[in-house]
This record gives structure tokens, sequence and C-alpha cells, in this order.
């Protein structure tokens, strides 16, 4: 969520007058008993959230809907203090204003301010004393109907020198939950049967505790493939119940990777998840041309993000397995990545096939091959999404920026895909957002006969819930297609 810079849903006035540009307080001598000044403020969701982060009060008055319908006033309702802060606001930028030191400040809290409210805040000059320069001021805050909310008083030092400064532009705030978007894709789950699904080597606490949560969630029936006693000693140390979990005991990684692929194979898991393994030694067995998985896809990996500054989840492929992918692989890179959309529930995916900028070039290879896809596309050789391309990244999931460019697409500033040149190029953008932009991150390997969750081994829990969650989703997608 984004709460923009204050200019234009505050209003500040003194004596009446609007004041917006600058901040100008009056000093001691200035001030008149009966001197005023006020500030309106609309009560938003983001108020009530930003003033919960800032004080930690998370009291569920405020917070959680459910409770503030039961509760006395049967709606969420602002933090008391909330008023208070917008008080202090009036007197520190507007009367008295800069230089302003608070002493003392009384409060009588009579109505409850609920969202969607417009409150006035107004204060009134009552009383000076001239020898420690202290004024004394009347608060009282309304609501939009005239009533009174808050009523108190204010004892201050007021200014001795003038101050007159440029109203400083608010940074803009990005409220956001950490994997939201995460918590909807495994709550897409619970309808859905539980799929077997072989954990392979989960001897470290991570990859052990992300298989045995996502069993407990009913999104995987796990089968830990990997040394028993290894297995054990890591579920001991991390004080996890093996209960009614099945082990296939094998010696090593490189075992258990094959056992895994073989236990695909027979149909008696669904899905691979990586545990503590490298990645090339999970895929080898997978790869394998007489005992593997492989089918006429080529096998690539899908990051699926949930950027605090992206209105969606955003996938991207590949930045993981194909390191130089030719026309061929990127078709196939492309459909998985559809396919997965799909699972997800993004009826017609938005393709953005990426580049340096966004014309075809030919000295830049990846705008020609950007240009072969979308033909491809149009021939029914990739299909259920749009695609376009090349597009540069700024204008693949900036609307403004596409705007800028004079760019006329469905897909451009609306992402739902992003295809990368190359592995180089996508890992870079995905580990920035994940870095710098604070994103969560999951992650599939797809074209394979099964999915693979394939996450770092240093992703957490919830990295692994989620990846779960989507490969989950695919199964059954898949699932349901063939029958149909």
């Amino acid at each position: 969520m984004l709460t923009p810079r204050r200019q234009g849903l505050d209003t500040f006035r003194r004596n009446g007058a609007p004041i917006m540009q600058f901040i100008e307080n009056k000093t001691f001598d200035e001030l008149q008993v009966g001197d005023s000044a006020e500030l309106t403020r609309k009560l938003t969701p983001q108020d009530i959230e930003l003033f919960a982060v800032m004080s930690g009060d998370v009291n569920p008055a405020h917070v959680d809907e459910a409770f503030a319908k039961s509760d006395v006033f049967h709606k969420v309702i602002a933090h008391g203090m909330w008023g208070g802060a917008l008080v202090s606001a009036v007197l520190g930028t507007e009367l008295p204003g800069p230089g302003t030191i608070y002493l003392n400040q009384s409060m009588s809290f009579l109505r409850a301010v609920g969202l969607g409210d417009t409150v006035t805040v107004r204060v009134t000059v009552v009383d000076k004393e001239a020898e420690h320069h202290h004024v004394t001021l009347d608060c009282l805050c309304l609501n939009q109907s005239g009533d009174a909310v808050i009523k108190g008083q204010a004892l201050v030092i007021a200014p001795t020198q003038k101050v007159r400064r440029p109203r400083v532009v608010l940074p803009e705030v990005h409220l956001h939950e950490r994997a939201a978007r995460f918590h909807d894709l495994i709550d897409a789950t619970s309808p859905l049967p539980a799929v077997p699904t072989a954990i392979v080597h989960p001897c470290d606490a991570l990859s052990l505790q992300g298989a045995l949560e996502a069993g407990s969630r009913g999104i995987i029936i796990p089968v830990l493939v990997g040394p028993r006693a290894k297995i054990e000693a890591a579920a001991k140390e991390s004080d996890l119940s093996l209960d009614g979990v099945k082990i296939v005991d094998v010696p090593h990684s490189h075992a258990a990777a094959e056992k895994a692929v073989a236990l695909a194979r027979s149909g008696e898991v669904k899905m691979l998840m990586k545990g503590k393994i490298h990645t090339d030694e999970l895929l080898a067995p997978v790869i394998d041309k007489q005992t593997g998985l492989r089918t006429e896809r080529r096998i690539s990996h899908v990051f699926a993000l949930d950027v605090p500054t992206y209105p969606k989840p955003l996938l991207i492929s590949d930045a993981a397995i194909n390191i130089f992918p030719d026309l061929e692989d990127k078709r196939d890179i492309v459909q998985n990545a559809i396919d997965l959309g799909h699972a997800l529930g993004i009826a017609l995916p938005k393709v953005a096939l990426l580049s340096a900028v966004e014309t075809v070039t030919p000295s830049i290879p990846s705008t020609v091959d950007a240009a072969a896809l979308c033909k491809m596309a149009g021939r029914g050789q990739i299909s259920g999404g749009v695609l376009d391309g090349p597009l540069a990244f700024d204008n693949a999931i900036s609307k403004s920026a596409a705007q800028t460019k004079g760019i006329i697409s469905g897909v451009a500033g609306d992402a739902d895909i992003l295809i990368v040149p190359d592995l180089e190029a996508g890992n870079m953008i995905a580990k920035q957002l994940i870095y710098l932009a604070g994103a969560d991150s999951a992650g599939l390997v797809l074209g394979a006969r099964i999915p693979i969750v394939l996450t770092s081994r240093s992703d957490g829990v919830m990295s692994r819930l989620a990846s779960a969650a989507m490969a989950q989703l695919f199964v059954h997608r898949n699932a349901k297609e063939i029958t149909l």
C-alpha cells in the first residue's frame, strides 16, 4: 500500500487563511489572545497502519476489522493519540510554529474517530505569560458533523525569533505486509488434496522444517529421501517431530537425488523438493535421457516474487538454469512460465520479453528473439498468454515509463511475467528485487514430468511453503487438464 505525501490531504489554516508553501511561526510578541490555526485530515487505513507501525500499538480495535466490529464501537477506530499527534502538528508547524517547546498537554477523548471521518483540529490562544514566554492554547478536534471528539489545553514556550522555511515535502511511504501474496497462494491450496512429494536430502533444519510445515498444512505428503541418521539428527537438533513421516534411507545426497527421481518415475511422488543438496546434483538424474524425467520441453526455472512496490505477483524466467538460451529454448521458457501463471489463477498472463531497448535492433540479439517469439505466439507456437517485446525493464513494469516512450501495449507497464535474455540478466534482476526492493521469493523448475521446488539453501520456511504451494497448484491443474 502507498501513502502519498500529505499535501492535498491536509489543509492548514491560520486565522481562517490557508497556508501551504511555507512554515512560518508567530513569535511571542506577535501572538494575540484569540489567534487560531487549524488542520483538517480524513482518517484513512494508511493513517492507522502507519501510526501502529510507528507506535507499536496493535490494539485490535484499530487494526483487526473482525474484532473491531464486535467491539463497543462496531468499527475500526483511530488510535486516540492519532488526534493528539494532529494537535502537536498544528502547534509545531502553524501556531505558534517552529521553535515552539511543549510543556504540557491535557486531553479529554469524547468520541471515537472512525475510518472515513474527517477531523478538524483547531488551536486557539487563550493566555500569555510574558516572563517565561508561556502561551496557553485551547485545543479542539471536531468531526465532519461538528461534534467534538477531543478537547484539551496545551501549555507551550512560544518562540521569540522569527522563522520562515519552505514546507518540507515528505517522502512517499510504502506499507507492505511481508509475504501477503504468498499467504494467498497457500490459502488457495486448502481445498485441494495434498501431493506426495519427495524431499531430496533434507538434512538441515530449514529444508526439513519447510517440508514438515508444508505437510502439516496439507500442501504435500512429505517423503524424506536421504541418510536416515542425518535426517533424524537434524530433526532432533531443531525439535521437529518425524512421527508418521516416511523416510527413504539412502547413503548420500547423490543417491537421494537418484532415488527421488525413481520414485517420481514410478508414480509414488508427484513433486520433488530440494533439500540440502546442490542444484546441479539434484537435476543431474532429472535430465538423464534414459532414466530421468525429461519431456519434449526444455527445463526452466521460474522465480515468483512478491515485490512491495508492484501491485501483483511477478514471475521471472529463466534466472537459474539456462545460461544462454536460444530461440527454441526461449519458446519453452515462455510456455513453462505461462503454464505456471495459469496454475496460479492468471487467466491470460501478460508476458514481457526483456532487452536493453524496446525496438528491434539487429546488433542486440535479444531484441530479435523477442520479436520472433511474438510472431511465434501469433502462429500458435506459444499459447495461453499475451506477449510483447522487446521491452526494456522500466517500460515492462511501469505504465508511466511506457507512456513516456510512446509504447501502446496491453503488456507494457502491467507484466505478469518477465522473460530475460539470459541467466546473468535474470539472476541480477531477481536478486536486486530481493535484496534492494525487499521482495519475497519462491521458485519452481518446470518442463520435467513433475514440478521441482527449487529454493536457495538460505531461503526461509515461507519461501519453501510458497514454492510448495505453487507446485501443488501446478500438479492439480495439470491433472485437471488431462481429465478434460
